[in-house]
């Protein structure tokens, strides 16, 4: 049993909710409930409910802002923290300091805004800083490990550490804090000055590449598969005869294999289903085993 009333009153100004449907946080729709969702707000409160979670022995699951993920039908047991309201920004010597809750689109509009260059590639990637350098996620040759100057994070004590560049260990959809489980808080961009209009020709050169490929029409959790080595996931896919295919709402994209939609009432099963089938029948097809990067929550 959580102690809600003392859980609030650690808080200062985070929204505490019970039995909270997490399918309105995610972006592909789906999910049950949690049992408790905080809104966090701030670095102090993001802290207490971390110690408050060991000492009390509660589950705690950070959604950040609900993308790259499946939640389970059955929801997920004790704490789960948003951190979409963790949005403050700073500039100081071309050094941008954010925390994780900022997604990459306010990040590369003040990029843009500021004349700084490098985090073009990111504009587009649906999802929290928190998420992006956790998973080192990238697109367009780049990669959150090209920008990262340091990382702040949380142990489960509610100790907060510091990581360098290089500490974090980043690799292909890799970071050390997929071992280490603690929590980032805060990240540090080195950034490059460079010219507005040039900025802004990359990024919308990027959207638009994005629009024409992406089934953004649809709610997804983006990439569904990591790139094997050697080959494509979404080629894979296609030389399957999978493009189109469907288990319940969950639908393999028409128009990029690599997605996976809902199109209609789909379940967190019926995404784990079409997970299965499209892995074993490109392994059937091209001997290739396809690796999820989508995290799956409430297991």
């Amino acid at each position: 049993m959580i102690e809600v009333d003392k859980l609030r009153k650690l808080l200062n100004d985070s929204e505490v909710l019970e039995n909270e449907p997490l399918r309105k946080y995610s972006f592909t729709k789906t999910g049950g409930n949690a049992q408790i969702l905080i809104k966090v707000k701030s670095e102090k409160d993001f802290q207490n409910i971390i110690r408050f979670s060991t000492e009390n022995k509660v589950e705690l699951t950070v959604l950040g802002n609900g993308s790259n993920v499946l939640i389970s039908d059955n929801g997920i047991k004790g704490i789960v923290v948003i951190t979409s309201e963790m949005t403050d920004m700073e500039l100081h010597n071309d050094i941008i300091s954010c925390y994780a809750g900022v997604t990459l689109k306010e990040l590369t509009d003040f990029c843009i805004k500021n004349s700084l260059t490098n985090l073009e590639f990111s504009c587009g990637i649906p999802g929290s800083i928190g998420g992006a350098i956790f998973m080192n996620a990238g697109a367009y040759g780049g990669e959150m490990k090209d920008v990262v100057l340091k990382v702040e994070v949380f142990d489960r004590n509610g100790n907060k550490k510091v990581y360098s560049n290089n500490e974090m260990n980043f690799s292909y959809r890799h970071s050390v804090i997929q071992e280490t489980k603690e929590i980032i808080s805060k990240v540090y961009f080195k950034m490059a000055k460079g010219n507005k209009d040039d900025i802004i020709a990359r990024v919308d050169e990027l959207n638009k590449l994005r629009n024409e490929k992406q089934p953004l029409e649809y709610p997804s959790c983006g990439s569904v598969f990591k790139r094997p080595v050697g080959y494509f996931a979404g080629k894979l896919i296609q030389d399957a005869n999978l493009q189109g295919v469907t288990v319940g709402g969950a639908q393999v994209s028409k128009k990029h294999a690599g997605f996976m939609v809902n199109i209609g009432n789909a379940t967190c099963e019926d995404y784990k289903n079409l997970i299965r089938k499209v892995q074993e029948e490109v392994l059937k097809n091209s001997g290739v085993e396809l690796e999820c990067e989508v995290k799956i929550l409430g297991e």
